[in-house]
Formats: structure tokens, sequence, C-alpha cells
């Protein structure tokens, strides 16, 4: 029987501090559920908080890298997908886990939610503004769960991944 993975999409970059702070929890939260993480395995932001939380917490951790070498990933990537297909590895991302939670959000993660909504994958919104989560309700109101606190993401990934 395969393993349960969970996809973690958030800002790089543009990662706030709470965007982080819920990232890090959310990995450590994964892990200790024995689900497998999978991020955008580059170190920084959200992908790098999520990646050391699950580290943490003895988790496993996936990077889909969207370069062609392994030079901007996280020192927490267990398994490394080298991709060289930049934001065109956003599809593989979310085509590889059973279920997507966005933390932060961005034009990046707003692609991930949107291929992962158009590929029948549920969605789980992390602390996102009330706008983004009506934009993505509207669209996929079957698929996409909000949460105001990693707890709340984690119970509902409970109940979506074992009904």
């Amino acid at each position: 029987m395969a393993q349960v993975v969970v996809g973690v999409m958030g800002a790089g970059d543009l990662a706030t501090h709470e965007d982080t702070e819920l990232a890090y929890q959310l990995g450590k939260s994964i892990a200790e559920n024995g689900w497998i993480l999978l991020t955008g395995g580059r170190k920084v932001g959200v992908m790098e908080a999520a990646s050391q939380g699950a580290k943490a917490s003895g988790g496993i951790v996936i990077g889909i890298l969207p370069g062609n070498n392994k030079l901007e990933m996280s020192d927490a990537v267990d398994i490394a997908i080298v991709t060289d297909l930049g934001n065109g590895r956003n599809n593989i991302n979310v085509l590889s886990c059973d279920l997507v939670i966005a933390c932060g959000m961005g034009l990046g993660t707003a692609s991930e939610v949107a291929l992962a909504l158009k590929n029948n994958r549920p969605v789980i919104l992390l602390h996102q503004q009330e706008v983004t989560s009506q934009f993505f309700s509207h669209l996929a109101s079957e698929q996409v769960f909000s949460a105001a606190n990693v707890e709340q993401a984690i119970a509902l990934s409970q109940e979506i991944l074992l009904p």
C-alpha cells in the first residue's frame, strides 16, 4: 500500500514570518501523523520551514526542485526530484500528492492550488485571507477546505485522507 504524501505549497522568497512559523508546525504535524511531506524542495520560505519541521519530527521529505541541479535544495530534503522545469514543476508537485495544503499565498502557490483543483486533489487553505478562500471555493467548493490554524488543517487532513 502506498504511503500518504501531503504537499505543502507556499511562498518562497516572499514568505512572511507567520507563513514560515505555520509551515514549520505543519511539517512537524505531517511527520507525526506518519505521512510523507512533499514541497518545492528549495531552502527558502515555506518549503524550507515545512521541510525542517518534518525532519525535526523524524519525517521523510520529498523535494521537487525547479532547476537542473541540487544547489538550492534544503538540507532537510531526503528525496530530491530534479526537474529543470521551473514553474512547470508545479503540476508534478500537486499530482504527486494525495492532499495539498497551501500555507501563504503568491502567484506560484495560486497556480499550484489551481492545478490541484483541476486534477481533483483536495486542497486545504491554511490561514488564508477570506477573499482567497472565497475565490478558490467558488471554483471547486467540494475540494476546498479552510483552516485557521495547523491543528484544524491536520484534523481536516485526517478526515479527508482517512474517511
